[in-house]
C-alpha cells in the first residue's frame, strides 16, 4: 500500500508549488516541469493535468473527461485515480 495521499471524488487536485505544465515547442510535446526534473506526460495524463487547477474536484474532472471522450465513467474514474496517485507519489500533484 502507498504512503501518498489517496484521492477521492471530493478531492481537489492541483500541481504542487514549483511545478507547471507547459507545451515545449522544441519537443513539440507537453512537459511537466518540476524542481530539477522534467516529466513527459502522455496524452491521457495531459488531459487530466490540464484539469488539475485547484478548483475542480476529482469527480468533476472525471465527469468532464467522460463528456470529452465519451467513455465509461467507472473506467475513467479508475484511471484518473491511479494517475493522480502516481503523480502524488512523484511529488508533482497534491490535494
Amino acid at each position: 500500500m502507498s504512503d501518498g495521499p489517496m484521492f477521492t471524488e471530493a478531492s481537489v487536485p492541483r500541481l504542487r508549488r514549483g511545478v507547471r505544465l507547459q507545451f515545449d515547442q522544441r519537443r513539440n510535446a507537453w512537459v511537466l516541469l518540476a524542481p530539477e526534473r522534467v516529466l513527459l506526460p502522455d496524452e491521457t495524463a495531459v488531459a487530466v493535468l490540464q484539469r488539475c487547477d485547484g478548483t475542480a474536484s476529482v469527480g468533476a474532472i472525471v465527469d468532464d473527461l467522460c463528456r470529452a471522450y465519451d467513455a465509461e465513467r467507472a473506467l475513467i474514474a479508475q484511471d484518473v485515480s491511479a494517475l493522480l496517485q502516481d503523480l502524488a507519489e512523484k511529488g508533482v500533484v497534491e490535494s
